[in-house]
């Protein structure tokens, strides 16, 4: 069952001092076992209380048999200070929730890796799975002898055996169960070394790791890989006062992560998918950057002070989320993550604040009842909001405040919790400015400003708020060109601002992107900014610009045409390729599948009419592939693959050796899509990586035959599909051009999921909601389904699926 809020409250204030030792056997391929003892302090002698421990068989406490349901294991009368001893044996999962088990099939490894996050700890061992009771850890592992095992604790010894060894790491510092971990397997390493004076010895063991059969991209990517690791190192222990509060820091490209990656405290973990075989794009390159940086930020925002309950959880996120863009630019010199943030990042905050499900970013905490309600919450809201809030609170409080602020907030609550009343309290303490009434209209409330540009009688530009926020940003003027002619730093509040000195030019207000408010230009400055976008010289701003163009296809202010025409004229011309690649992935998906722009798809019902706005994005794509630009070729090149219809091309594709694997792979799929599945085996057969699996799956479930898409309808909804798998084979179910075809599946998308949810966990549910069709359909077809989703919410729906599925409905009553 899930942990409530007042069994949480309850038991924090009933715990102290809490310490973990467990031992794990990894040597059987059916299950794992698990030996624990769990030490602890009491408040109140003769209380109880209850240990979490999901889906175990044979839980002995003390070495008898205990009462054990629903997950949990009661303790009873409890003394002064505590020790319990739990035996299990737990189950191996493939949906990443918990001890996650993969077979390589490029070589039949196997690699376990304990998944964990929030409310999940409990499936790898026994715990008081809750952010504020801290344990520390000892931790052996008994695994394979040809393993790597790797875990939060520094490796103190390993002892070999006949066919296995044991691991042991050295105590941990205290932290939250949800950040337990440990992965094991043949990985291949590079380790070095880092320069750290507060160490013993003045360095700290580094590390990067991935499964053996990665081991030629691991060893491409070495170098950059450590120096953007040192770089975010040295950056953030010359800020940050608490010193770096861990034993060492590895991070593992790991296979079966739900996450793009996840804090663990000394061993960060990748999803393996980040290790790309084939030449990554600018956005892929600024992605890995920009998350190395933020899961670096959380080893003290998260791992070193932790919220007390999940509403805080943006104290963790959106930190780390401002953190990772920012100091991937400064330290790790990709300049141009913020302008990645504001064309792929920002927007799928504002999508997320448009919807129901939209919350503050500090939410109230009686509305996180539960952990399945704060699971939720890790969303756009979350990071992207979170995030640009943070960054407009640094621009607005300058940044030697803003870091005085934060760094009384981590030496005070150092390895422990904290609340927003707790970080207000420390910037209270390093500024003058009013930190709790900010905190009040950017924290604690929801929904977004517009910012909009009039004329006076006198043609003089007047910058209004429509909204409730203070806003502290940049204005430029531009001529009618769009040559820069003069910025200036604008403070907004309730009073409009007169732009007197940029009388007679074009104006763009919020041109550094600094803070979260969209965009409505007086129409002088948008016929300028259409007719001259790609002439605008900030990369920052085309970004910026090119988000506002599609938000006002998106609030039907300017139609789908209209953001066509634009990109026909201007993306042709876009020489940046996070410009490029970003605007591409707003209006087509950055999955295998086409998951086109809501712009796109929301002036027109039938495919036919989404596929002529689809062939002009293809025809700029192949521009940018014939052009030989080698940083936008391999964007773009993804793109025409997955949208091309030229037979001709595609099968040339796959004569030729230089073609890149992420490429092959979108033109196998659209060759099955359009009907030729021939393809898929000899590509399978070509590349037996785990990604190379899942894009087989992709392929296979885009064959447009009755009789396939039964086939693969009845695996995706039978339960035996790890998420990832899920994920892949849901990708390419839901064909845009394939609508007539999957119409029967639309209502029972809404039956079985919703029966498959109610047999699996929080990730799933995720996922399964995920796979919800998004498919050009006519109206009417769509007001069926919407009717369909909207009486099943009327029931018994797990709390995540039923999230996902109101933030469709939003989606379509937009639409409709």
């Amino acid at each position: 069952m899930p942990l409530m809020l007042p069994e949480a409250r309850e038991r924090a204030a009933l715990l102290t001092d809490v310490r973990t030792e467990a031992h794990l056997d990894l040597t059987s391929a059916e299950d794992f076992g698990v030996e624990a003892t769990i030490s602890f302090g009491c408040t109140r002698p003769g209380a109880s209380t209850f240990l979490e421990l999901n889906g175990a068989t044979d839980v002995t406490l003390d070495g008898r048999p205990t009462a054990y349901a629903e997950g949990r294991i009661p303790l009873t009368d409890l003394a002064a200070t505590n020790s319990v001893r739990v035996t299990a044996r737990m189950p191996y999962v493939t949906d990443g929730d918990g001890m996650t088990v993969t077979v390589d099939p490029a070589d039949g490894e196997r690699y376990v890796c304990a998944h964990t996050s929030m409310d999940i700890t409990q499936k790898v061992i026994p715990c008081f799975d809750q952010p504020d009771i801290k344990s520390t850890f000892d931790l052996t592992v008994t695994a394979p002898s040809h393993w790597t095992v790797l875990a939060n604790g520094r490796l103190a010894d390993r002892s070999p055996g006949v066919a296995s060894d044991t691991w042991t790491f050295a105590t941990t510092p205290p932290f939250s169960s949800y950040l337990f971990t440990l992965v094991g397997g043949p990985w291949v390493s590079v380790t070095w070394d880092e320069p750290y004076a507060p160490a013993p010895g003045g360095t700290l063991p580094f590390g990067w790791h991935a499964r053996a059969s990665q081991e030629r991209e691991l060893r491409r990517d070495a170098d950059e890989l450590r120096r953007i690791s040192s770089a975010c190192f040295q950056h953030y222990t010359t800020v940050f006062e608490p010193e770096y509060p861990y034993a060492d820091y590895q991070q593992v490209f790991a296979p079966g992560l739900n996450w793009g990656a996840m804090e663990f405290p000394g061993c960060v973990v990748y999803r393996d998918e980040a290790l790309v075989a084939g030449t990554p794009t600018e956005l892929q390159r600024e992605w890995l950057a920009s998350t190395i940086a933020h899961e670096m930020a959380h080893m003290w925002f998260g791992d070193l002070v932790t919220m007390k309950w999940w509403e805080d959880s943006w104290l963790n996120e959106s930190f780390a989320d401002f953190m990772g863009y920012d100091v991937a630019g400064v330290a790790a010199g990709y300049t141009d993550a913020w302008t990645s943030a504001a064309i792929t990042r920002k927007p799928a905050g504002y999508r997320a604040d448009r919807r129901r499900s939209t919350h503050p970013i500090a939410e109230d905490t009686d509305k996180v009842v539960d952990v399945d309600t704060a699971f939720a919450n890790f969303d756009m809201i979350t990071y992207a909001k979170g995030n640009s809030a943070l960054a407009q609170l640094g621009h607005w409080l300058g940044e030697e405040d803003f870091l005085a602020g934060v760094n009384r907030h981590l030496v005070t609550h150092a390895f422990g919790n904290a609340t927003l009343a707790d970080f207000l309290d420390s910037l209270d303490a390093a500024t003058e400015k009013d930190v709790r009434g900010w905190a009040e209209a950017w924290l604690r409330s929801t929904g977004f400003d517009t910012l909009r540009v009039t004329r006076d009688d006198d043609g003089v530009p007047v910058l209004t708020r429509v909204g409730s926020r203070p806003h502290r940003l940049t204005v430029s003027a531009y001529d009618d060109a769009m040559r820069l002619v003069d910025s200036r730093d604008v403070q907004l509040g309730d009073e409009p601002v007169r732009l007197e000195e940029l009388a007679g030019r074009v104006v763009v207000p919020n041109s550094g992107d600094e803070t979260f408010a969209v965009v409505r230009p007086d129409e002088r400055s948008w016929a300028a900014i259409t007719a001259g976008l790609s002439s605008v010289e900030s990369q920052l701003t085309r970004a910026m610009l090119w988000w506002t163009a599609i938000d006002l296809c998106e609030s039907r202010v300017i139609g789908a045409g209209d953001l066509v025409a634009l990109v026909d004229q201007h993306l042709r011309q876009e020489t940046h390729p996070v410009v490029f690649e970003g605007v591409m992935r707003a209006l087509v998906g950055s999955t295998g599948a086409t998951n086109w722009s809501p712009a796109l798809l929301r002036d027109h019902a039938l495919p036919d009419d989404v596929g002529a706005h689809l062939a002009v994005v293809a025809d700029v794509a192949r521009n940018a592939v014939d052009g030989g630009d080698p940083a936008l070729a391999p964007g773009a090149a993804r793109v025409l693959a997955r949208l091309s219809t030229d037979r001709d091309l595609l099968v040339d594709w796959l004569d030729r050796s230089d073609v890149d694997q992420a490429v092959r792979w979108a033109v196998v799929q659209r060759l099955a899509e359009l009907g030729d599945d021939s393809w898929i085996g000899p590509e399978e057969e070509r590349d037996r990586s785990v990604a190379g699996h899942h894009a087989a799956l992709m392929a296979r479930a885009f064959v447009p035959t009755e009789a396939s898409k039964a086939e693969v309808w009845a695996r995706l909804m039978g339960g035996e599909l790890g998420s990832h798998e899920f994920n892949a084979v849901g990708a390419g179910f839901w064909g845009w051009e394939q609508a007539d075809l999957l119409r029967p599946y639309l209502e029972r998308y809404v039956t079985d999921a919703l029966s498959l949810a109610r047999r699996s966990g929080q990730a799933m549910g995720e996922v399964i909601g995920d796979a919800f069709p998004r498919l050009p359909l006519p109206l009417d077809v769509r007001r069926e389904l919407r009717a369909a989703v909207a009486a099943a919410l009327e029931g018994d729906v797990p709390t995540v699926l039923a999230r996902s599925w109101n933030d469709s409905l939003d989606d379509l009553d937009r639409t409709l």
